[in-house]
Parts: structure tokens; C-alpha cells; sequence
């Protein structure tokens, strides 16, 4: 009998929304097979194991993300680019229902609570390079807008600031599941980072 075929994409996506909500460690494969319709055998088949099939995921996952903070970073202002991808990350912190906050930033966190050898070095890897990629993406920004006389820092500090402060907006997600304050700390961020407010801010605080 012939192994069932399936959507490797949709089965990804699947795959993913359930490590997500739940870690690497909570996530079974019999949970994927019940959502998918897939049988386990036919996944250890296709991938191995679990936790290949995670790192497949999260491969998925990366590539979709990295274009969704292209996009958001890809043109108008320096402020405007910032603001976009900040508003982006929450967006993405606060999808699902409940939230299911970063999935990133809670596989660090599952990863420094347990140690399993192998996939440890491959997920933190993994991490890892997703978190270099949008410091590039950042930079790239933030060296266009010193271009056009929008910023006169460093980008590259600037963007593993900027990093820095998307994980701590990860974990305060999770500890107070407060949209308005982590958008509220986005903003001031931009602010810092560019002397202030855009004059049109300016204008409708004083309005206020």
C-alpha cells in the first residue's frame, strides 16, 4: 500500500501553528498527524522525527517572515520603514486566539530551560540566523535613511538595538499580554532613535 500524499506546505503550516502554541516539547507528531490527517508513519517517513520536522517548520515559518519584514521595511521614510516593522512584530506577537507571542523568542526560552543535545544546536542555530537576517534588513534601513539624512547614528548598533527591543517586547507579551503598551514602547524606541517625533506627532499631541 502506498504511502498517503500530502501538501508538504500545508502540513508545515499545520505543523508549525501547533509548536507555536504549544514548544517544541509539548507538540507531539500524534497531535500533528490528528490535525493534518496524516498518519505518524507517514511523517516519520517524510521526516525522521519530530524535531526535524520542526526545524523544517520553522525554515517555513523564517522565509515567510523574512518577506513579511521586507515588505515592511521596503519603502517611505526612515520613521515610516521603523514604525511598519514594529508594527509588524507585534501584530505577529498578538496573532491567534489566545496570542501566541514569539515563537522565537519562547524557543530560546524553552531551549535554556532544557538541554537535548543535538536539537538544541540546530533550533539555536536556526534562531539565531532568523534574528542575524533581521538585523541586516534593519541596517540596510537605517543606512538608506543616513543616506537621506534621516538618521545619524549607527545602523548597525541601531539594528541590534532595535532587535534587543523586540525580544523584551516578546517577553512583556507574555507577562502582560498589554498590546497598547508594547506599541507605546515601539514608538518611544523610534523616537529615540531619530530625535524625537516626526513634526506631524508633534502636532496631534499638542492637539490633544
Amino acid at each position: 500500500m502506498r504511502p498517503r500524499e500530502f501538501d508538504e506546505d500545508d502540513l508545515l503550516r499545520i505543523a508549525f501553528d501547533q509548536f507555536w502554541r504549544k514548544g517544541i516539547r509539548g507538540t507531539s507528531l500524534s497531535d500533528i498527524a490528528r490535525d493534518t490527517g496524516i498518519q505518524r508513519g507517514s511523517l516519520y517517513n517524510a521526516f525522521g522525527s519530530k524535531e526535524a520536522l520542526f526545524l523544517r517548520a520553522y525554515e517555513r515559518y523564517s522565509g515567510d517572515y523574512l518577506n513579511a519584514v521586507r515588505k515592511a521595511l521596503g519603502s517611505g521614510s526612515v520613521r515610516k520603514r521603523l514604525t511598519a516593522f514594529f508594527d509588524m512584530t507585534i501584530t505577529n506577537f498578538r496573532s491567534g486566539s489566545p496570542p501566541r507571542g514569539c515563537p522565537t523568542t519562547r524557543g530560546l526560552m524553552e531551549l535554556a530551560s532544557e538541554q537535548d543535545g543535538e536539537l538544541d544546536d540546530k533550533a539555536r542555530q536556526a534562531f539565531a540566523d532568523l534574528i542575524t537576517r533581521i538585523t541586516g534588513l534593519l541596517r540596510d534601513a537605517l543606512s538608506q535613511g543616513a543616506e537621506h539624512g534621516e538618521f545619524d547614528g549607527d545602523p548597525e548598533a541601531a539594528a541590534l538595538h532595535i532587535m534587543t527591543v523586540t525580544r523584551g517586547l516578546a517577553v512583556l507579551e507574555r507577562a502582560f499580554g498589554d498590546e497598547a503598551r508594547l506599541r507605546g514602547i515601539a514608538a518611544h524606541t523610534v523616537d529615540l532613535l531619530l530625535g524625537g517625533p516626526s513634526p506631524e506627532q508633534a502636532r496631534r499631541s499638542r492637539a490633544r
